[in-house]
């Protein structure tokens, strides 16, 4: 479900009402982790008595399964009393797993692409601290790898006549920590002529590239999980993901939809199951959403998407 705001009151006709919260989310209703809003490190404000609604929009939305409402402080003269309201939608998902010895490979056409401008778009889930999320082979040994490293993520740039990218360490650019905790995160990768840009849970770098590493110089084909290279003499001492990856975007294109269909455009060395059991922790189905609410009196889940309420 994507959560986009949450609501509470006090106990119904009593003296109790809790005056600010913690808010926390999980995929699995197992590992979990803190909401926090852009401008606070701390909690939510709730409530001066019991009857009044008080609203808090999440900016950005929080995409989980569960909810937990955690009270901080609530009526000195009475006890704690909670009713929660959630508002959102039914959130996309396509997810494919990876076991660390697996890789998908995508190659496109060369009219699908964006005109001076590629973007890759993807979520992903691990709890392993190392792995390559994807990798983009050119000409003359150029190549963009994005992979996990210690917990970063890690932007190699490679430029020249190289078999291999260059070793975790030396140069790229690092964004992000601690990303092996099992929660979604969200990576986006924008390159456009000499620019390069990357987004991780809404932590922007930019990066200069070499002109030889401009779109036009690279090949029309992507390895997602692995580095895989059919037909290529090379050989990668570098660790395949192992984890989740969701929502796989390519210029608009659905790429792990493409994998279900088994369209001609994937080539596939991993198992593309339906309605898989990511990290054996629970992913949003397609066809079952379910919300859990736990310290409250009150659950009830309000479509509220796109600006609208029904």
């Amino acid at each position: 479900v994507e959560v986009t705001a949450v609501a509470t009151q006090g106990g119904y006709g009593s003296s109790d009402w809790v005056t600010s919260y913690i808010l926390m989310f999980s995929d699995s209703g197992r590992n979990w982790k803190q909401y926090r809003q852009e401008d606070s490190v701390s909690g939510f404000l709730g409530n001066a008595n019991a009857d009044s609604v008080v609203q808090h929009r999440l900016r950005p939305p929080l995409e989980a399964r569960h909810l937990r409402f955690l009270p901080v402080a609530w009526n000195p003269d009475s006890r704690i009393g909670m009713r929660v309201e959630a508002y959102g939608c039914a959130h996309r998902s396509e997810v494919i797993d990876f076991d660390g010895e697996s890789s998908l490979l995508y190659r496109f056409i060369q009219n699908t692409r964006s005109p001076g401008k590629d973007v890759i778009s993807l979520k992903f889930k691990t709890l392993q601290s190392d792995g390559i999320l994807f990798h983009r082979d050119g000409r003359n040994g150029n190549c963009i790898t994005l992979e996990l490293v210690k917990g970063k993520l890690i932007l190699f740039i490679n430029s020249g006549n190289t078999t291999q990218p260059s070793p975790p360490g030396q140069g790229g650019l690092a964004l992000g920590s601690l990303l092996d905790d099992g929660h979604w995160h969200t990576v986006r990768l924008e390159c456009s002529g000499q620019g390069l840009n990357l987004t991780v849970d809404r932590h922007s770098r930019p990066i200069w590239a070499p002109a030889e590493l401009c779109h036009a110089d690279l090949d029309p084909e992507i390895s997602f999980g692995g580095i895989l290279a059919p037909g290529k003499p090379m050989v990668f001492p570098r660790k395949n993901f192992r984890g989740c990856l969701e929502n796989i975007n390519f210029n608009g294109e659905d790429v792990i939809g493409l994998a279900k269909q088994q369209g001609p455009q994937i080539l596939v060395t991993v198992r593309v199951p339906r309605g898989s059991r990511c990290l054996q922790l629970p992913t949003v189905s397609l066809s079952k959403v379910s919300m859990k609410l736990t310290c409250c009196a009150l659950m009830s889940l309000t479509r509220q998407c796109n600006g609208f309420v029904d």
